[in-house]
């Protein structure tokens, strides 16, 4: 009797700590502020090969993308944002080292004048709770 409840213990607590893990999803979002001497087709050019990664590091689950239209004026200057989500923080960490991640980095320097990064773990909110943090 002893070992089955050892056993019905042990696939209880696999069963609460698998989805945890599973649930491990990272986003990754990163805001750019442009130099002033930025033309825009330069700016289109480094909005492309941004969405570009998507096709070509299988770790990026999603990739969104957009610019300012926040009336609040609090941007500092930032003006362009992508939200990526990751699996997992291992795929976020493959993802960083990547060698066509690495290249785009390169090719940031002439207009890239500051970026901004911040990372992660998206928590569930109660749904009481996710409509109190929508007031801002």
């Amino acid at each position: 009797m002893k070992i089955l409840t050892a056993i019905l213990c042990v696939a209880a607590l696999a069963g609460v700590t698998a989805p945890a893990v599973a649930a491990e999803k990272i986003q990754h979002v990163v805001s750019f502020k442009f130099k002033s001497t930025a033309k825009p087709e330069d700016i289109k050019k480094v909005e492309t090969a941004f969405a570009d990664l998507k096709k070509k590091i299988p770790q990026i689950k999603a990739l969104e993308c957009g610019t300012n239209i926040s009336p609040e004026n609090l941007n500092k200057g930032f003006t362009h944002c992508w939200i990526l989500t990751f699996a997992s923080a291992a795929d976020r960490d493959a993802y960083l080292v990547h060698p066509d991640h690495k290249e785009f980095g390169k090719n940031l320097g002439p207009v890239l004048e500051d970026v901004f990064v911040i990372d992660f773990i998206v928590k569930e909110q109660s749904r009481r709770n996710r409509h109190a943090s929508t007031a801002h």
